[in-house]
């Protein structure tokens, strides 16, 4: 039997075990994780998990599930290396398993400070179930967090330790939280949100010499300052997770490099999920544009989308990118990719919500809406993932009143 073996153990192998048994194709799959769990939920790791030390994993699926679909797991058995002219893999089990067809949804990894050992135990990250887990036992054990960097997980993780009592600071290296992922809009709501609730920002922020005994960290310098330290998140973002893909020859370049239907530079082998980096195709995008999304929308629809392409389907992935955060009070929306703000054509427009706390951003290109960040306000989110996704916007009319093209919907 033609195998098709899955790498990986998030979202987007789970996705598609799923639509591979949906296919008929599950007595043809093999799912190889590295953890000793089945796929779970990643998005409560740095909320509901890390509040109450009775929350456990909520797995995707149930394991009689797989057993049901014919889908053969290997937990606890990293591959350890790919031979591409046999088409085979070595787990470190020293198990060897052949394929037909190689999906590597290998994810990411947080990414480390150079000066910090990675054996000082009260530095923590936060990826996966074990350091959500002994994040979770720290934080019960200190009274404040440092947490370098204000990306989303830095800022729900900081969110979190807040609603648990603890004094949080969040350093920032850039002149604002977000940098690269919200409008200055929200990112100054989402600032004052956080203040307002005891954290302390500090952004610009130069990280100098650390201090520690090898066991532990004591304090970081911060703008030349000694910063005494009980426990430190590093939210510094994340690495694709491509090392066999390297040691196999893949094209990568931030990422393995994928086409629209998820194939490698092998086309026995395809990616997906927080380790592809795709071309998008937005309308407004210059020409031969790749992204690596870090979502679980990108994990799941890039998985329907290799189905596809392992059925022999003719498979393009263009879905709309949605993400979603939430962090204390707030929750964060996104529909679209928000554009450069400094190139020439590019407006935004608020439209008010019931309250001073809810609003969404409307961005335009040349009178165009191509993205929509909503604060607290889920119906504006929704009506613009549908508005998006069918490719409509505003007429030059409209645009400047952009609640009518949210309210076209209703």
């Amino acid at each position: 039997m033609n195998k098709i073996v899955i790498v990986g153990g998030g979202h987007a192998a789970a996705q598609l075990c799923g639509a591979l048994a949906e296919a008929g194709l599950g007595p043809r799959v093999h799912l190889v994780c590295a953890e000793a769990s089945l796929p779970y939920q990643r998005p409560p790791l740095s909320k509901a998990f890390l509040k109450s030390p009775t929350e456990g994993l909520q797995l995707q699926r149930a394991e009689s599930w797989y057993a049901q679909a014919g889908i053969t797991v290997h937990l606890a058995d990293p591959v350890l290396g790919i031979d591409r002219a046999a088409r085979r893999l070595q787990l470190q089990s020293g198990q060897m398993l052949d394929y037909e067809q190689l999906v590597l949804a290998t994810g990411a990894r947080a990414r480390r400070l150079a000066q910090l050992p990675n054996t000082l135990t009260n530095v923590a990250v936060l990826r996966g179930a074990a350091d959500a887990a002994a994040l979770r036992d720290q934080l019960g054990q200190v009274q404040s967090l440092v947490v370098l960097g204000a990306g989303f997980i830095g800022l729900e993780v900081a969110a979190t330790a807040r609603a648990l009592g603890l004094t949080v600071r969040v350093i920032e290296s850039a002149p604002r939280l977000l940098a690269r992922s919200v409008s200055a809009e929200l990112a100054e709501h989402i600032e004052a949100t956080h203040r307002a609730a005891g954290i302390v920002f500090s952004f610009g922020a130069k990280v100098g010499e650390a201090e520690h005994d090898g066991k532990k960290l004591q304090s970081l310098q911060v703008d030349g300052q000694r910063l005494p330290v009980e426990l430190l998140l590093l939210g510094i973002g994340a690495e694709p997770e491509t090392a066999l893909a390297e040691t196999a020859g893949l094209a990568l370049d931030q990422g393995i490099l994928i086409d629209a239907a998820m194939r490698s530079s092998d086309p026995a082998i395809l990616a997906i999920g927080d380790v592809a980096r795709f071309p998008i195709a937005e309308a407004w995008a210059q020409p031969g544009t790749r992204l690596r999304l870090e979502s679980v929308q990108n994990a799941n629809d890039q998985a329907r989308t290799a189905a596809a392409t392992l059925q022999g389907q003719s498979a393009s992935y263009a879905s709309l990118p949605w993400f979603w955060s939430e962090q204390g009070s707030m929750r964060l929306q996104m529909a679209g990719l928000m554009p450069d703000p400094t190139r020439p054509g590019v407006t935004r427009h608020r439209r008010p919500g019931a309250t001073d706390a809810s609003f969404s951003v409307l961005h335009y290109v040349d009178q165009r809406l191509v993205c929509v960040e909503s604060v607290n306000a889920p119906m504006d989110h929704m009506m613009s993932r549908k508005l998006l996704e069918a490719g409509r916007h505003p007429a030059p009319e409209l645009a400047s009143d952009p609640t009518v093209a949210l309210k076209s919907l209703l």
